[in-house]
């Protein structure tokens, strides 16, 4: 059977099952009139960005904001919480291929989406479990921040390890991240494919543009709205609010449990209303029979689209080997985790440059990195929807603007030369007393003539800015032994170390960080904008192109096979390798129990010079492969150059437009 042939059988038994099938909203036999309004790709769009936007704002959101005080209430390690967080990748990895190929295949899209957020939702539920199962938080003794000449720091009995049944909460965490991948599977794989085909060409590239826009705000809300949690103390919902502990308290806890117990009601409440979609809606299938296939001509068109291939699990190896041969597609795939590696490297370790390169505080840090990347990334997903739409653009258009995304990209990429130069730091940068810099300071220099009577605690990084305008570890490494509270801020007199106060004030320090004289920050944080703006711009035509370059029974597969990709050579190992390179400009690193832990304090001009460089490395690779994606790309029925491509159905003339 030749590939017309195929294809004009293939779309009778399409127009006879839209005659023949009910396809109205509903569920089983219950239809009811009102909701039929939303029975249409508009209402479908909703529920998809509302799907979206749960599941990022749960898991890059809420996730991320309460690692810290889970690490601290369940006495686990960061290297713990690292497993924990790698766990929804690999879940991910796992089924996108399996979840994809059967859905693909004739199965209900709308279905599988309903049991991704209902995944969702139960995992949501068992990240909250242990907070319930582990009984009230028990907290111990604070630290001092000051001087003291009678505190014993020789004792090792913080080395010694308790048994304690907390970390065995960790398989709950874990289980739960599991339930939490499997609720992302169907959304970015199914989800634009079904948006996808049930919508036509010109629009489909703003629908997909939209769907991501909403996905990209999902992670502001939940930093928001979970750093609000944490402001209430762990065990509010017993009646404890913590009030002879402060939110600055090294023991505080935050009610990081609250928003996982939203999210799980959101899950399973969307779980409703997707499950009642049909598989298509009525007047698909006339919309289908007008799109022009512009599969890859060596894509496997003649086989994928023989009405039988994949409804046996036989037919897996032939799919994947049909994807895997179409070389468009698989620069798609390469580039598309490049793009990854770099969305995920500065998704976690924006905050922590902004931070030391720019003297910020964590929290400010993370609000400004936010406000620079989650716009960005929703503009920048809008951006390439509406260009798509607008300039109608075919696949080879897609490629094109990808392209021109990406070099622009890269150009912002210079925005790394800027750098600000170490506030002087006490024993860190330079010897105490305002002495010249040297060359080479370890965590031994942390103690000083000045200090050394004082029995400083060195676990714990308190920041203090010295009237001498130095930066010093902590109150105690300063020497001070007296404080007050103005003002709400935390105070130091009587400081052996600061040798020089031009005040007449008797304060010498202040709790905080040194004010900086760099005033580079809103320049940075403009261009990283437009990184981002052009980074995600990439996301809807590289979405569109993937499924213009495959055969139409393949595009849920190839989503599940081009996600499985990027994690596993872009997302996965991209904060890894950023966060190896960034370490490398490490001045001074903590030290607990003989055990080096995270760093403290980085030399600025490694920090940045680092980060150039791989990030200028992994977006040239970028470039790269979209280039050779477009030169490769050869569709089934090319056109001559500059001329418009045609063809003829039902003596209606369908043009497409090249970008």
């Amino acid at each position: 059977m030749t590939q017309t042939e195929s294809r004009v059988q293939r779309d009778s038994e399409v127009n006879l099952t839209d005659d023949t099938r009910d396809l109205r909203c509903g569920w089983g036999n219950i239809k009811p009139g009102c909701v039929q309004v939303c029975n249409n790709a508009k209402g479908a769009l909703v529920f998809i960005c509302l799907y979206g936007f749960v599941q990022s704002m749960l898991v890059n959101g809420f996730v991320n904001a309460s690692i810290t005080s889970i690490e601290k209430r369940f006495q686990l390690s960061s290297y713990n919480a690292g497993i924990m967080a790698a766990c929804y990748d690999i879940a991910y990895v796992l089924l996108a291929l399996v979840v994809t190929y059967h859905a693909g295949q004739g199965n209900s899209k709308p279905k599988w989406l309903a049991l991704g957020t209902f995944a969702l939702g139960t995992g949501a539920m068992l990240f909250s479990v242990p907070h319930f199962a582990s009984g009230p938080y028990v907290y111990g003794s604070g630290t001092s921040d000051t001087c003291d000449v009678t505190r014993n720091t020789t004792s090792t009995s913080d080395c010694t390890t308790e048994g304690s049944t907390l970390p065995y909460f960790l398989g709950v965490f874990i289980l739960a991240q599991l339930f939490h991948g499997l609720g992302a599977t169907p959304l970015y794989t199914i989800g634009p494919a079904y948006l996808d085909e049930n919508v036509d060409e010109t629009n489909s590239g703003l629908y997909i543009g939209i769907f991501f826009a909403a996905a990209t705000i999902g992670p502001a809300v939940g930093y928001l709205v979970g750093g609000q949690f944490l402001d209430l103390f762990v065990d509010i919902d017993i009646g404890n609010n913590g009030s002879e502990l402060s939110q600055g308290d090294l023991r505080w806890v935050g009610a990081w449990w609250i928003p996982f117990v939203i999210s799980a009601v959101l899950g399973w409440v969307l779980a409703f209303p997707l499950l009642g979609y049909a598989k298509e809606f009525p007047g698909t299938a006339a919309i289908r029979e007008k799109k022009i296939s512009q599969a890859h001509k060596r894509g496997g068109e003649e086989i994928a689209s023989h009405p039988d291939f994949g409804k046996s699990w036989k037919d897996f190896p032939s799919a994947v080997k049909l994807l895997l041969c179409n070389p468009t597609f698989m620069l798609l795939c390469l580039s598309g985790a490049t793009e990854s590696f770099l969305v995920a490297a500065f998704s976690t370790f924006g905050p922590k440059y902004v931070e030391n390169q720019y003297n910020q505080s964590p929290g400010l840090a993370s609000i400004l990195s936010g406000a620079a990347i989650v716009p960005g990334a929703a503009l920048g997903s809008l951006i390439g929807g509406v260009l798509m739409k607008k300039l109608k653009l075919t696949c080879r258009g897609m490629l094109k603007l990808c392209v021109v995304f990406s070099v622009c990209a890269m150009a912002c990429l210079l925005v790394f030369l800027l750098r600000c130069p170490n506030v002087p730091f006490s024993g860190v940068t330079q010897a105490y007393g305002n002495s010249p810099a040297t060359e080479q300071w370890t965590a031994s220099n942390l103690t000083d003539s000045c200090n050394a009577n004082c029995n400083c605690q060195g676990e714990f990084l308190k920041l203090t800015c010295g009237a001498d305008s130095l930066q010093y570890f902590s109150p105690c490494h300063a020497g001070c032994s007296g404080e007050l509270t103005t003002d709400g801020m935390m105070q130091y007199t009587n400081c052996t170390c600061i040798t020089s106060n031009t005040t007449a004030s008797p304060v010498e320090a202040s709790m905080g960080n040194c004010p900086s004289s760099c005033q580079t920050l809103p320049v940075f944080l403009f261009i990283f904008f437009l990184i981002m703006v052009f980074t995600f711009g990439n996301t809807t035509p590289a979405t569109g192109a993937i499924l213009r370059c495959v055969p139409d029974s393949q595009r849920a597969f190839a989503l599940g096979l081009e996600n499985v990709l990027s994690r596993l050579l872009g997302s996965i190992p991209g904060p890894i390798l950023m966060g190896f390179v960034i370490d490398q400009a490490c001045l001074i690193r903590q030290e607990s129990c003989g055990v080096e832990g995270s760093c403290w304090i980085y030399d600025n001009s490694s920090l940045a010079r680092n980060t150039l460089y791989i990030a200028l490395g992994v977006k040239a690779v970028s470039v790269i492969f979209f280039a050779l994606a477009l030169f490769s790309y050869k569709p089934i029925k090319d056109p001559a150059p500059g001329k418009p491509r045609e063809r003829n159905f039902n003596n209606d003339t369908y043009e497409v437009t090249e970008f």
